[in-house]
């Protein structure tokens, strides 16, 4: 092998260059916001500094441990800043010094939090007198004249600036807040501000809840309603969480965010609404309610929109039968939830991402099948590398040179408030709405369990949200389960199936054969397109039920069935009788079929399971089978109930 070590002028060293422990932390508090202090203790005690650039400003505070890997923890109490902090030693850590790690940041994060509870109950008592001893602000107050409101109890200091309080969900007041006649705010040193609130005005009908005290006065003044000041949008969440607790599920809550340029306002408003059930109102111009008021808006009309009529009646409702409309004809329907499933290795990324490239590329037809073009997210949880190379060369096969398409750079969890709002915040930046958002895979994009029912509803829900936020549709993309009976259903929860819209099958070839797609699904299909087809649908009727009467040999096989369930200990499975495999081992064993595995036995000629499957008496359900003939279910539960 040739030595080309002498072009760099020498042996190259694979030793990671590592800088000092004191420049490393220093780093980490600018790159968090925070001017470092000049010397460093790593004590593990707990130190504060000035911030700000204030010398008599100790809002700063660090604790770090020098013994192991240097670690610990800083922040600014003023600015609700916190890190965290780790040595770079060069290499990967071993299992022990990241456990050791681990009790470090708890350690720390008790000194923190107890040095906190100290500055919060010093503040507490210091600001009770402070309050106490304020006088009432006057109406002609520079600050109230110019943002247009009346005083509502806020007080004054000696120095001429205002005095807002907050309190704790208990009542108790917690700090201060000052504001200068600029409008300049500052909470008092010390004082806990996470939950604390104040109200101006009684619960009675709607309550409001605001940032600042300025706009939750010119709500009140405007409906006369209580309106609550959280003083800032991060705190927004936990007065809307003490609100809900304290006045009910039934209590009309109303969240007026601000539109600032950041997003931050609509961003807190919108977790706080996902989490506590309120409506959230915004105003269409930067600034907040009341800069709305102040600048001649109607306030009133923003804060009480007119309310969507939810309640039609029946006549009105089915006068005309709205046809379907599709964004790929027979298979995508516009806002509709879908999903497309199929095994690992199967091509469902590459049968989606075809279709998807045809409606953002605005092609007329895809396999003969009308198209409506228009903007597609891709919201992709991996295979990040790859996915570029199939749209390259999907655009390059197809001469393509612009698609309307967007892809997300990760995935994220889409049921979580944070997850969905990063998703929305993302979409609503885009200059024009999307009519379909595709999830790939709905693994990616899930916190929980797909076989859960609950947290499928929490994921349903969101993209449900979604539809209904963009007025378009949601394709989900899933794995199919590993057995050869799960192979025409998509993996976990039977909620999935029950929601969707449109389900489609990809199925891998045997052999050296083509991929299938196949429609599994499709709520609507009796509805037609206006394109000359009629819209139709389906009427209940008087019938009779024909006789089936069932071969005189499958008597000897249910009987077969029914010990074997009894054995095996009358398991049910939504009201139906059902028999899991290992359930009809010991039923098999105790039949003395023992020598035969079940799977052979189930689909052996004259077996009882594959004649009882093969007479639709029985299905293959989970791992097991469950009786689908509804009248033999009806005698097996009467068994179950009144055993022998």
């Amino acid at each position: 092998m040739t030595d080309i070590t002498h072009i760099f002028g020498g042996p190259i060293s694979s030793e990671k260059r590592v800088e000092p422990v004191e420049v490393q932390i220093k780093s980490a508090m600018l790159n968090a916001g925070l001017q470092p202090p000049k010397d460093l203790k790593l004590d593990g005690r707990l130190h504060r500094f000035a911030t700000a650039g204030k010398k008599k400003n100790d809002n700063g505070w660090y604790v770090f441990f020098s013994d192991g890997i240097p670690a610990g923890k800083f922040g600014c109490w003023r600015e609700g800043i916190e890190g965290k902090f780790i040595a770079d030693v060069g290499r990967e850590l071993t299992a022990a010094e990241r456990m050791a790690h681990t009790r470090r940041m708890a350690e720390a994060q008790a000194i923190r939090d107890a040095e906190k509870s100290k500055r919060n109950e010093v503040a507490a008592d210091t600001v009770s007198a402070i309050w106490e001893s304020a006088g009432a602000a006057s109406p002609d107050h520079p600050y109230l004249k110019r943002k247009g409101i009346n005083p509502h109890g806020v007080r004054i200091t000696g120095d001429g600036r205002l005095i807002a309080p907050l309190y704790s969900p208990d009542g108790d007041l917690m700090s201060l807040q000052y504001i200068s006649e600029g409008g300049d705010k500052l909470y008092h040193a010390g004082g806990a501000t996470k939950g604390g609130s104040w109200s101006i005005g009684d619960p009675g009908g709607t309550i409001f809840i605001a940032e600042g005290f300025a706009t939750a006065a010119t709500i009140h003044e405007e409906t006369g309603e209580c309106c609550i000041i959280a003083y800032s949008a991060s705190n927004i969440v936990p007065v809307a969480q003490s609100i809900r607790e304290q006045y009910g599920t039934m209590q009309e809550v109303v969240i007026v965010a601000d539109n600032d340029e950041s997003g931050t306002g609509r961003n807190y408003a919108d977790q706080a609404a996902a989490k506590m059930g309120a409506r959230v109102v915004m105003p269409n111009v930067p600034g907040d309610a009341n800069d709305y008021k102040l600048a001649g808006h109607d306030l009133n009309a923003l804060l009480y929109p007119p309310v969507e009529e939810w309640l039609i009646q029946a006549d009105s409702f089915a006068s005309k039968p709205a046809p379907l409309k599709w964004i790929v004809k027979g298979w995508w329907q516009q806002h509709a939830l879908m999903m497309v499933h199929g095994p690992s290795g199967a091509g469902k990324t590459f049968v989606v991402l075809d279709m998807a490239a045809h409606v953002a590329a605005g092609l007329d037809q895809w396999h003969e099948c009308n198209v409506t073009p228009g903007t597609v997210i891709y919201l992709a949880g991996e295979g990040h590398y790859g996915l570029r190379g199939r749209i390259a060369a999907w655009k390059q096969h197809n001469a393509v040179d612009k698609l309307d398409m967007f892809i997300s750079r990760a995935g994220c969890d889409l049921n979580t408030p944070e997850g969905y709002n990063k998703v929305v915040q993302a979409v609503r930046a885009l200059p024009t709405p999307p009519a379909l958002i595709v999830v790939d895979t709905l693994h990616r994009f899930l916190n929980g369990d797909e076989n859960s029912a609950q947290d499928a509803k929490t994921m349903l829900d969101a993209c449900n949200a979604l539809m209904d936020e963009f007025n378009c549709s949601v394709l989900l993309v899933h794995h199919t389960g590993v057995s050869e009976e799960a192979q025409h259903r998509a993996r976990g929860s039977s909620a999935w199936r029950g929601a969707l819209d449109i389900e489609i099958s990809v199925i891998p070839p045997k052999a050296a054969g083509s991929i299938t797609v196949a429609q599994r699904k499709s709520k609507d299909t009796e509805l037609k397109e206006a394109d000359g087809e009629a819209v139709g649908s389906a009427v209940i009727v008087p019938g009779i039920q024909p006789e089936k009467p069932a071969p005189k040999y499958l008597a000897k096989k249910r009987q077969i069935f029914e010990k074997m369930w009894a054995a095996s200990g009358r398991d049910v499975d939504q009201d139906l009788p059902y028999i899991s495999e290992s359930g009809a081992a010991v039923g098999l064993e105790s039949l003395k079929y023992a020598s035969a595995s079940i799977k052979k036995y189930a689909k052996a000629n004259g077996g009882p399971l594959r004649d009882l499957l093969d007479a639709e008496l029985i299905q293959v359900y989970a791992d097991g089978y469950r009786v689908c003939d509804l009248v033999w279910a009806a005698s097996l539960m009467l068994q179950k109930e009144t055993p022998d």
